[in-house]
C-alpha cells in the first residue's frame, strides 16, 4: 500500500511555526525550535502545510506503507529527545487512542534504562499538562478526534399552570444528534481510528443530512460517518486511500453511500468503487439516493 507523509528538512527548517496551524489533523508541533511530526498516525499526507513554509522544508514523501506500528514510531520519537516523546504520547491521548498509547508507554517501560531521560517525569508531563502550551500541544481543536455516545433528549416534565400547558422538547419534535464521533470530513478523519474499526460506516454527501429529515434517526444510528463532496472538494486521490485504509485496515463491515440526485455527485460512488476494486477485503456497498426535496430515489446494494 502506498502511502504519502510529510517529510521535513530540519536543515531548512528556521523554527517559523507557519505550518503547525495548517496542519489539519494536528500532527506538527514545533519542538526545540524545529517542526516535527509528531504522529504518523494522524498525518494523511494532504500537505496542507507545504505551501506555509517559506524555506521549502516540507515535502511529501511516497513510500510502500506497512501498518502503523507504534512500537516503530516509539523508537523514533525516543531518539529526539524527551519533549518529542511528551507530545507524541500527549497527541495519541487527546485523539483519544488509548490502545496507541498504552503500546507507546509499554516501550518505554521495557527500554527505561536505555532512555536518555526519566521515565516518571515523561508519564507526569504527558498526564498532567498544566501550561496552556502543553494543553494545546496537539494543534487545532476542530479537528481533535473524540468518539462519544449520543446522548438522548433528557424527558421533561410537562408544566400545568393556571390552565397552560408547557410541552417537553421531545413532543415539540426536538430530536437527538446520532453523531457518535468527530472529525468526520473526508480530509480530516484517521481511518485509523478507534471508532471506525469494525464499524458499519456511512459515506454521506455534504448536502445529504440537510435534505434529509431523518438523516440521523434512519440512517446514521449506530454508525460511524463520514462527508464528502466530490465536486468541491480537492485531493480526491486521498479520499480513495483512506476508504480503502477504511476497508482493508479498520475492517469496515458495511459501507453506505448516501448521494443528493444531482449529476457531480455520482462521482463520491466511483471513488467507493475505485476504493474496492484495490481492497484486499470485500464488504457490502449500499448506494442511496436522496432527492432534492427530502424523498429516497433509489436504495440499492452494489
Amino acid at each position: 500500500m502506498l502511502r504519502e507523509v510529510v517529510k521535513i528538512d530540519e536543515e531548512l527548517c528556521d523554527g517559523c511555526e507557519q505550518c503547525i496551524p495548517n496542519c489539519h489533523e494536528g500532527a506538527l508541533q514545533m519542538i526545540d525550535g524545529k517542526a516535527r511530526l509528531v504522529s504518523d498516525l494522524m498525518c494523511d499526507g494532504l500537505g496542507a502545510c507545504l505551501g506555509y513554509c517559506p524555506q521549502g522544508a516540507i515535502t511529501i514523501e511516497k513510500r510502500e506503507a506497512e501498518p502503523y506500528n507504534e512500537t516503530s514510531v516509539m523508537e523514533i520519537m525516543v531518539e529526539k529527545g524527551e519533549n518529542t516523546v511528551v507530545a507524541h504520547l500527549q497527541h495519541l491521548k487527546e485523539h483519544n487512542e488509548m490502545e496507541f498509547l498504552k503500546e507507546g508507554v509499554q516501550f518505554l517501560k521495557d527500554h527505561e534504562n536505555e532512555l536518555e531521560f526519566n521515565l516518571n517525569e515523561v508519564m507526569n508531563r504527558v498526564h498532567n499538562a498544566n501550561t496552556e502550551e502543553e494543553q494545546l500541544a496537539c494543534g487545532c481543536p476542530g479537528s481533535e478526534a473524540r468518539s462519544f455516545n449520543p446522548q438522548s433528549v433528557a424527558a421533561m416534565p410537562v408544566a400545568m399552570a393556571a390552565g397552560s400547558l408547557t410541552l417537553n422538547s421531545q413532543v415539540q419534535g426536538e430530536q437527538p444528534s446520532e453523531l457518535k464521533q468527530w472529525p468526520v470530513q473526508m480530509h480530516l478523519i484517521n481511518p485509523g481510528a478507534s471508532y471506525f474499526q469494525q464499524s458499519d460506516l456511512v459515506l454521506a454527501a455534504d448536502c445529504v443530512a440537510f435534505s434529509l429529515g431523518n438523516f440521523h434517526s434512519t440512517w446514521l444510528k449506530g454508525k460511524s460517518l463520514a462527508i464528502a463532496c466530490p465536486k468541491l472538494d480537492s485531493g480526491l486521490e486521498t479520499y480513495v486511500s483512506k476508504i480503502k485504509s477504511l476497508i482493508d485496515d479498520a475492517k469496515i463491515n458495511t459501507l453506505t453511500v448516501m448521494m443528493m440526485q444531482v449529476p457531480c455527485c455520482g462521482g463520491l460512488l466511483q471513488m467507493v468503487k475505485t476504493a474496492a476494486g484495490h481492497a484486499e477485503r470485500k464488504v457490502p456497498i449500499k448506494s442511496v439516493i436522496v432527492g432534492v426535496e427530502g424523498e429516497i430515489l433509489q436504495e440499492e446494494w452494489i
